[in-house]
């Protein structure tokens, strides 16, 4: 099978997407690797900060009647 004229330009854009020189899809592109890091440490930031506040776990557990 051969790639058809769909196929062929889908490669093309995500060549293009990838290893575009210094215009602005390759701006586009690190700018949103910068965007992912970023998230990716406010994360962990959030879990960091809920260990620290997390109190000990409350027993909820209701008493039986004492005898």
């Amino acid at each position: 099978m051969s790639p058809g004229l769909w196929q062929l330009l889908l490669v093309v854009v995500v060549a293009l997407l990838l290893f575009g020189g210094r215009g602005k899809i390759s701006s586009i592109m690190g700018d949103m690797a910068k965007g992912i890091r970023s998230f990716r440490s406010g994360l962990k930031d959030d879990e960091e900060e809920e260990d620290k506040k997390s109190p000990e776990p409350l027993n909820v557990t209701p008493e039986k009647d004492k005898v």
